[in-house]
């Protein structure tokens, strides 16, 4: 087991001087792989890309608590919508810190990376934390660009929950068995 998830079983919301870096190494990471595919549209749906790279703060939550994945996801968000020229969203920032935040919530109970139940609470965890921030997200779109509700259900909501579900639910296993061989191999 990683020697994060040893610290996370002792204060699952420590953030200390290494959770600050896994956080500014989350936030980098999808903030430049954002960037790299935010020019996939997705059909139909207003200012929704396809974002593999969601996967990132989902998974740095599992492995280093629900503060990193939060960081990573908020702070991530901001930096490739920044690259992308987007400008900021403050609630699609808030709804990725959401997605991050809320896989983290398991980190204290994660027995290996591998274990297939450890996997499947993970995958469960993806599935609400992305209905969660991007239900928050979207909805928060009423107020902040007058869209009306099924806009911002089927416009939004759909959209980018379908995309970002099956991204984290492919995606965030490979990460956390990728992770867990790293771990392993390294001795820590």
């Amino acid at each position: 087991m990683a020697a994060a998830s040893t610290d996370i079983k002792q204060n699952l919301w420590a953030f200390g001087t290494r959770q600050v870096v896994y956080a500014a190494i989350g936030a980098a990471l999808y903030g430049v792989f954002s960037w790299a595919t935010n020019f996939l549209a997705l059909p139909a749906a207003g200012n929704v890309s396809l974002r593999p790279a969601v996967a990132i703060p989902m998974f740095f939550g599992v492995a280093f608590g629900p503060l990193v994945g939060f960081f990573s996801g908020f702070v991530g968000n901001i930096l490739g919508d920044f690259l992308s020229g987007w400008g900021f969203y403050w609630n699609w920032s808030l709804g990725n810190g959401i997605m991050g935040l809320i896989p983290g919530l398991m980190a204290a109970a994660v027995v290996s990376f591998r274990h297939q139940g450890t996997i499947i609470k993970a995958i469960i965890y993806v599935v609400i934390a992305v209905v969660a921030g991007m239900l928050f997200a979207s909805l928060t779109e009423i107020v902040v660009s007058g869209i009306d509700f099924s806009t911002a259900i089927i416009g939004y909501f759909w959209p980018t929950a379908l995309s970002n579900i099956i991204n984290g639910v492919i995606l965030v296993p490979i990460l956390m068995v990728a992770y867990d061989s790293v771990v392993n191999r390294s001795g820590r």
